[in-house]
């Protein structure tokens, strides 16, 4: 499964849930719900977030924007 950027994808090796950021060579590059550090995970060991995973992302950074000045 190779995600379009902008979606929604559960990293398997830790189940944590990013957006994805972009593709690098044979990575795909997600970033934490929210803000933080991006990271690599192969493209293999990726799937589809749930509704609920995809709702609590989406939740987290909505929460992250609103504590900005």
């Amino acid at each position: 499964m190779i995600p379009s950027i902008g979606a929604y994808a559960v990293d398997t090796r830790t189940d944590r849930v990013g957006q994805v950021m972009g593709h690098e060579g044979p990575y795909v590059q997600l970033r934490p719900p929210g803000g933080g550090r991006e990271w690599d995970c192969p493209p293999d060991r990726l799937r589809r977030a749930a509704p609920r995973d995809e709702l609590r992302a989406r939740v987290m950074e909505l929460n992250r924007v609103s504590r900005l000045p």
